[in-house]
């Protein structure tokens, strides 16, 4: 017989006479195949059998219990915990797509204190540019967490958009005062489509037909073209003027702008270059921006026209 004892099923039990709140639990030595237990109360309807795993269920033990309950807040579709997860159970995982949108909220004010502050700031276009890249990457890693995880909340849905149109908006006023109409128009044009499609969600989300006027390809490939853009023009120097991109010059007055006063200590080389093809992204996103901004108002035309 074996020294351990393992709970069984043992015989047919009688529940005639066992007391209305006594319960009986049957026990047999044995060996692993026959860990199987049997409870029996004031009613024979009421044996429960099956295997000693489920021991651990009764007794709120076991380690896969208490893996569960530090991700139950998880989606029911969530993926499998990573290793990151595994690491840090009682992280609040479910809570970090937002913990994101916050830092890129916080990250506004502080990108703004930097472009003008300290006056002498030899390393301010890199830092800039750095700030601005992880705010957006920030916007597309806590969607895609929120997705895989399978959690939602109100606050987030309404905040992560608006972080997102925040830190595009301020970084395009920056740029469009260093250097001038260049850059004016086409932020112009991105905020009033970002304004008129935002304006157009809401007034269809009260009639109840969001869905016809949600986020397509086309804006994705906008945010994206301004997203890299605004970075690759926060990598150019202080002092760097359009003087040096010589295409601008067939603007007339919109190729006559600078950087603002150049800074002593700045180096005003190295990444000038990028001013050039960082501008010509950014009139292709403003492009992009009137393309896939007509594209939501077409959706919405027959609302808009009472058609429907």
């Amino acid at each position: 017989m074996s020294s351990s004892f393992s709970p069984v099923i043992f015989g047919r039990a009688k529940t005639s006479n066992l007391k209305a709140d006594q319960s009986t639990l049957f026990l047999r030595g044995g060996d692993g195949d026959d860990d199987e237990f049997a409870i029996v109360g004031d009613d024979s309807s009421s044996i429960i059998s099956g295997s000693i795993t489920s021991i651990n269920s009764v007794s709120g033990g076991g380690i896969e219990d208490k893996a569960k309950s530090s991700t139950s807040k998880v989606g029911p579709n969530a993926s499998q915990p990573g290793p990151f997860r595994r690491l840090l159970p009682s992280f609040p995982w479910h809570q970090l797509p937002n913990y994101l949108t916050y830092a890129r909220c916080i990250s506004i004010p502080i990108f703004l204190v930097l472009s003008y502050y300290p006056v002498t700031f030899p390393n301010r276009a890199p830092t800039l540019s750095i700030i601005f890249a992880l705010a957006s990457i920030t916007d597309w890693f806590d969607g895609f967490l929120a997705r895989r995880w399978d959690v939602t909340s109100p606050f987030g849905a309404f905040l992560d958009p608006v972080a997102d149109k925040l830190m595009v908006s301020t970084a395009l006023i920056v740029l469009a005062g260093r250097y001038g109409g260049i850059v004016a128009i086409p932020a112009a044009i991105i905020l009033a489509r970002e304004v008129g499609v935002s304006a157009l969600r809401e007034w269809m989300a009260q009639r109840g037909k969001r869905d016809s006027v949600k986020v397509g390809m086309q804006g994705k490939i906008k945010a994206a073209l301004t997203m890299i853009s605004i970075t690759l023009m926060l990598l150019v120097p202080e002092g760097v003027g359009l003087e040096s991109v010589a295409w601008t010059k067939k603007l007339g007055i919109l190729g006559k702008g600078g950087a603002g006063n150049a800074v002593e200590g700045v180096i005003n080389d190295g990444l000038a270059w990028m001013l050039g093809p960082s501008l010509l992204m950014l009139f292709v996103s403003a492009w992009v921006t009137v393309t896939s901004g007509s594209v939501y108002f077409r959706a919405a035309a027959p609302v808009l026209l009472g058609k429907e």
